[in-house]
This record gives C-alpha cells, sequence and structure tokens, in this order.
C-alpha cells in the first residue's frame, strides 16, 4: 500500500532519533518490562544496568552534584554518562525522546572538566548538570517542528536564549523530548514519533504540552528540564509524573528561540520554565537564568533578577484552598489530598481558609477565545500542508475557540476583559488576606492516553498571568479508599463527562500532585512557599 505524503515525511526525524541511540546503553528487547506491567517508575532501578554510583549521582539534586563536582568528587563525564544511560532505558519504556545529544554532551561535559581541572573554579552555578529540552525549544542546526509533519524540514538557525545562557552557566543539554500534534495537549502524541507513556502507569498520558519533559524528570533522566506553559503545559506533566513544574509570571524567562505557531499572539503569553525533583533546583534555575540578565538581548523581557527570599515558616503563610473551581467537580483522589494537605498545613501553625473561586467561568470563557484569536486558522493551515490526520485533542482545542477570526476591536474587548477579570481576582485574594492558593493540578491525578478534555485548574493562572507551581503530595490513587462518590450529581453535561472517567482502577499507581499559586510577579515568594508547603505536605 502507497503511504500517504505526511506518513513518509516524518520519516528523516524518527531516523534522526535512531541514529541518535548509543546501542550499547539499550537493554535487549526480552530483558524490558512487559507491556502488561503498568508502573515502570522503578524498573530503571533494578534492571541491573546502572551501577551503583550511577544510580546515586540520577537521585541526586543539583546542589549536591555542583558540589561534588567543586570538591573534585565527581566529573561531569561522569555525570552526563549516568544520565543518559538511564534516559535511554527509559525511553525504552515510554518513548520520551526525539533525539539524544550524546556526543554534544559528553564533549561538553569533557570541556568543563577540563576547565576544571586547569583553573580549579566550576565554570557556573549549573556545572556539568544534565538538562533536558521540550522539542520545540531550538538547538542551531537541528529539527524544530513543534510535533507538525509540515515542519519536520525547519531547522533552527540559532539555539534558543534560554539554551545559550544556561551554557554559559555551565549546563550540558543531552536529551530532546516529545510533544502533541500542535503543543496544545495535556497528552503527549503526534504523528511523528507516536505517545509517550506515564512511568506510572502506561495507560495513562504524562500530560503535555510538555509530556516528553514530565516523563523525563519523572525517570529521572534529567537534574532539569525545560517546557513551556501556556495552559498549564509544564505544570500537567510535572503532576501527572511526580515532579516539580513552575509557571513563572510571563515575560521574566526568557522566550526566544521557541518555535510555536501564532508568533506575536500576545493576549496571553506563553511562558519558557523549569521542572524538576526538587524547588531547590527549581530556586536554582531561575536565580541562575536571571542573574545572566536575558533582557539584554530579549528587550520585551522585565529587567528583574530574582530576589532573595528568606525561608518562610508556616505560621507566616495564609493559604486559600480551592476544592472546586464551580465548572468541574475533580475526582475523590484529589480531594483526599487537599483533605490531608489542610490537616497537615493546620498542625504545622498556617493559617487556611477556604476560598471561593472568583468567577473561573469568565476567565475560562476569556482564555479561551484569546488561544486562538485567528479562529486556529494558523495550526489549520500548516495541519493541511501534508494532510495529517488532525488528533482528537487537536479537533477539541481548535473548536474551543470561535470559528471566525475575532477583530481587532473584539480582541481589544477581551483583553480589557482580562485585565479586569486580573484586577476582580487580586482584589478577591486581598480582601481575603490570602497569600497563596492551593488548589488541584487537574481534575484527577491523571488523564488517560488521549482523554485529557479539561485543563483550566491550570489555564486559569496562564490568564490571570500568576506563578504557580505543582508538586506531589507523596501519595498515589488507591482505589480501595478512592472510591466514587455515589451521591455526586453533575452540574453540567461537561462535568458529568469528566466525572464519568474517574474509574478507580484505571488510575492506580498514579502519583496526586496539587498546585500553589502566587500572586502577579511574586514568583520568588511562590517558589520559597512551595518549598515549605510541599515539605510539610510530602511529610
Amino acid at each position: 500500500m502507497t503511504q500517504a505524503p505526511w506518513e513518509t515525511k516524518g520519516e528523516h526525524c524518527r531516523k534522526v532519533l535512531s541514529n541518535s541511540l548509543n546501542q550499547e546503553w539499550l537493554l535487549p528487547l526480552e530483558d524490558l518490562p512487559p507491556t502488561d506491567r503498568l508502573n515502570v517508575s522503578s524498573f530503571i532501578e533494578t534492571c541491573g544496568r546502572l551501577t551503583s554510583r550511577e544510580l546515586e549521582i540520577t537521585h541526586s539534586d543539583a546542589t549536591y552534584l555542583v558540589d561534588q563536582m567543586g570538591q573534585g568528587k565527581l566529573s561531569a563525564v561522569e555525570t552526563a554518562t549516568a544520565f543518559l544511560k538511564r534516559a535511554h532505558i527509559a525511553h525504552q519504556l515510554v518513548n520520551f525522546a526525539t533525539e539524544f545529544m550524546v556526543e554534544d554532551a559528553l564533549k561538553a561535559a569533557a570541556e568543563l572538566d577540563a576547565h576544571f581541572q586547569a583553573t580549579g573554579k566550576l565554570k557556573g552555578p549549573l556545572h556539568g548538570i544534565p538538562i533536558s529540552t521540550k522539542e520545540h525549544i531550538g538547538f542551531k542546526g537541528r529539527i524544530c517542528h513543534s510535533g507538525y509533519v509540515a515542519w519536520t524540514e525547519n531547522i533552527a538557525q540559532e539555539d534558543a536564549l534560554i539554551v545559550r545562557l544556561l551554557r554559559q552557566a555551565g549546563a550540558v543539554f543531552h536529551v530532546r523530548t516529545n510533544e502533541p500534534q500542535s503543543v496544545m495537549h495535556i497528552d503527549c502524541s503526534n504523528n511523528i514519533y507516536g505517545t509517550t507513556v506515564n512511568p506510572h502507569n502506561r495507560k495513562l498520558t504524562p500530560g503535555g504540552s510538555s509530556g516528553g519533559e514530565g516523563a523525563s524528570l519523572g525517570l529521572r533522566c534529567a537534574v532539569l528540564g525545560i517546557g513551556t506553559d501556556i495552559g498549564g503545559s509544564v505544570r500537567v506533566p510535572a503532576a501527572f509524573c511526580g515532579a516539580y513544574g513552575l509557571r513563572n509570571t510571563a515575560l521574566r524567562n526568557p522566550y526566544k528561540g521557541v518555535c510555536l505557531a501564532g508568533g506575536g499572539q500576545e493576549s496571553i503569553r506563553c511562558v519558557i520554565s523549569p521542572l524538576a525533583n526538587t524547588v531547590k533546583d527549581i530556586n536554582l534555575f531561575q536565580k541562575t537564568l536571571l542573574d545572566l540578565e536575558p533582557w539584554e538581548e530579549e528587550t520585551s523581557l522585565v529587567p528583574m533578577p530574582w530576589r532573595r527570599v528568606d525561608p518562610m515558616q508556616p505560621e507566616q503563610l495564609t493559604i486559600g484552598i480551592i476544592w472546586d473551581d464551580g465548572v468541574i467537580h475533580p475526582h475523590p483522589p484529589v480531594i483526599r489530598a487537599l483533605n490531608e494537605a489542610k490537616a497537615k498545613l493546620m498542625q504545622a501553625g498556617a493559617t487556611v481558609i477556604d476560598f471561593e473561586p472568583y468567577d473561573h467561568q469568565e476567565g475560562i470563557d476569556i482564555v479561551s477565545a484569546l488561544y486562538f484569536p485567528d479562529g486556529a486558522q494558523t495550526q489549520k493551515q500548516i495541519l493541511a500542508q501534508t494532510g495529517e490526520p488532525i488528533a482528537f485533542l487537536t479537533e477539541w482545542i481548535f473548536n474551543k475557540a470561535k470559528p471566525e477570526p475575532l477583530s481587532i476591536t473584539e480582541n481589544w474587548a477581551f483583553n480589557v476583559r482580562r485585565d479586569a477579570y486580573r484586577d476582580a481576582y487580586h482584589k478577591a485574594m486581598k480582601d481575603r488576606g490570602v497569600d497563596f492558593i492551593l488548589c488541584p493540578a487537574y481534575i484527577g491525578a491523571a488523564a488517560e492516553l488521549g482523554g485529557g478534555q479539561y485543563f483550566h485548574y491550570t489555564s486559569i493562572w496562564n490568564i490571570l498571568d500568576q506563578p504557580a507551581i505543582t508538586f506531589p503530595t507523596g501519595l498515589k490513587v488507591d482505589p480501595a479508599i478512592d472510591v466514587v462518590e455515589k451521591e455526586y450529581k453533575p452540574r453540567s453535561a461537561d462535568d458529568e463527562r469528566e466525572y464519568k472517567k474517574y474509574v478507580p482502577d484505571t488510575f492506580v499507581e498514579a502519583p496526586i500532585a496539587l498546585q500553589l499559586v502566587g500572586k502577579h510577579f511574586r514568583d520568588e515568594e511562590t517558589v520559597a512557599a512551595a518549598e515549605v508547603v510541599s515539605s510539610i505536605v510530602q511529610s
């Protein structure tokens, strides 16, 4: 049978991925877990391919690794090799990578080691730290397609600014990661590489659109990861995979060099931000990046260095809990996590109050209109170039936009509504004396493959442009505890659709995450609060 043009057009991308693999680091097929083993989150620890030292390295945070390299007890090459080996096996388990950069990573690591041997000094705060990156973040001379078959011959002309700056700080980039078609799903599947699955339950998605990054950090294939977030695309994958993910206030982190359809759309800005396995590493990432003054090149950025915030004590915090956004009711595991978090925070001395969400339907209406002010014509035209099939979730998000492009005056009117909504929400928090909001990261612990349709527990903070960080609670879905509410009554057809998706056995072993939200441009305080809140919740 003759293949359609779209089927063959992405073949060279798959060859790039295949050729980038070091075959010596791959497990023989017979040594991989059977396909019916759903939870593979600890498989690498027990498969026998990594040494005890490599396991120690890949379970360490950035601060520790940099300290060890600074004492000469660990080399950058050894560090990069450990994470590369781990990432190869992880890719066999969950299909998370689009390209391994083995030669570049080991060369960069060797240069860092030579620098240290010659000077006795580290190159920077991220000396030798392996970082994975979402595919549509540009690397000079490498493909950058954003999940579109039509863009598979698009070659980045330069490194993204964030890549250049972090290299100056000593970071080592070793693997690029998968994303969904159109980069607008909380799923991770496209017509080039196929589907990435969740390491905790391979019937579930790792989230999206930075889904490969979620899997990378969830399986500890990198110390830090870089994703992008316009509706939850960093926070959702981190939440689904048991990691931490930050959505910073817009115009703080450098965005130059990200390949994304619809550039110039500024009514709701996409941000670029980190995933990690500790809040401390997120803080280190942000401080390192902003200390390099990216606004000197990307002049639209706010020239605002990362401020030092003193460690917070629980009794300093007033936290408002959103149990339900008034639109879609969260699943039982999330309610359990919120209840346990509230009890632990109050016991620790924090002030915790129930916070009535301020008209989230209004925020949803605004954000849905502003995602595609051109009626998604830009994205539809790209897909039409090769005739590639449009995924269900791509069609779903496109249909949330108005079918006809907004006129300039209509776009202006939505911007006015957006700004009024931001002011009103800030006032609601201020009037209640709430410093931070604790809320779901998603309606449940995760979504089934291809099934994540409602993402407004995260997107609401994008339209409000408030910093937010998702974090693991340490809890997992337990069908014996997290039973379906027999007396639950749906408030709408959408609510009924989403609640029916909760079948306890489907989500077994999925980690349960929550989200902490701060105020506009209070990113530093939000990260500092997340460190104390997450430690209390996980205790």
